[in-house]
């Protein structure tokens, strides 16, 4: 019998599945934890994956 398996996820290609990223900005805090930042990517919205393409279809 054969086995099912599901669709492989489209990976974004702007960041290649790393969608989220922590960057130091190279200060600390009072603390003296390191000052950080968070960046998602902006084509995939911070998901890692992006929808299949839809095709629009128009009639004349």
């Amino acid at each position: 019998m054969p086995q099912h398996h599901p669709a492989p996820a489209r990976i974004c290609p702007n960041c290649d599945g790393f969608a989220s990223v922590v960057i130091t900005t190279g200060g600390r805090d009072h603390t003296g934890q390191r000052t950080t930042i968070t960046a998602h990517c902006l084509a995939c919205r911070g998901t890692g994956t992006r929808p299949a393409r839809t095709v629009a279809v128009t009639r004349a």
